[in-house]
């Protein structure tokens, strides 16, 4: 089995009457271990529907400390989860999904 190595930002669906603000928020607590602010969308991904992407701030938390199904259920038979931090400046020489979003990430710093 080849393994294949890949980067992507958290997130995952809406629950029923979410916005999307509300589901960035519960997805980086289940995923991240972390509470954000969030401050904009940055970006919105046409894939399996509308992805949305936001800038946010961390207020509280533990990185790394997420609890949900990714770490929970063992069964889920999906790829290997890892919650890493990657430096802004390294986004365009990792493959980073989607790839759009991690150009316009990079466009912060430049």
């Amino acid at each position: 089995m080849e393994v294949s190595l890949y980067y992507v930002f958290p997130g995952g669906g809406l629950e029923n009457g979410e916005t999307p603000e509300e589901g960035a928020k519960r997805e980086a607590l289940e995923e991240l271990g972390v509470e954000v602010n969030i401050k904009e969308c940055i970006a919105e991904v046409a894939f399996n529907g509308t992805q949305y992407y936001f800038l946010a701030d961390i207020v509280s938390g533990v990185f790394g400390t997420g609890q949900g199904e990714e770490f929970t259920n063992l069964y889920r038979n999906r790829e290997t989860y890892l919650p890493i931090w990657i430096e802004i400046g390294e986004l365009s020489s990792i493959d980073v999904i989607p790839k759009e979003v991690a150009k316009k990430v990079e466009s912060f710093i430049k």
